[in-house]
């Protein structure tokens, strides 16, 4: 099990009715992967903006409404692409397996 918050990162503080909020958690067989890096690609495919995840495997970005490709890159494993759709006010909540 992992000592993950439960149903994700904290928003305290936000107020997701001005932004638009693209979170989650990267996994690998149910566990937490730290120190991997998520990308933010808008819907050509160019890059936006990049965090490493925490050592939960959270991640959050701030985005634009639309359409969005996460591409998450961690040792030992393959690119993984996963696509979101953000919207102001509302938090987009990603689980990623790799």
């Amino acid at each position: 099990m992992c000592g993950a918050t439960e149903g994700g990162l904290s928003l305290d503080g936000i107020d997701v009715t001005k932004q638009a909020v693209v979170q989650g958690q990267v996994t690998r067989g149910g566990e937490p992967v730290g120190n991997a890096y998520v990308r933010l690609l808008d819907r050509t495919g160019e890059f936006t903006a990049e965090v490493p995840t925490s050592a939960t495997g959270h991640f959050r970005f701030f985005a634009g409404n639309g359409e969005w490709t996460l591409r998450t890159l961690a040792a030992g494993a393959e690119t993984t692409d996963k696509k979101v759709v953000a919207t102001v006010g509302s938090v987009a909540e990603v689980a990623i397996a790799i």
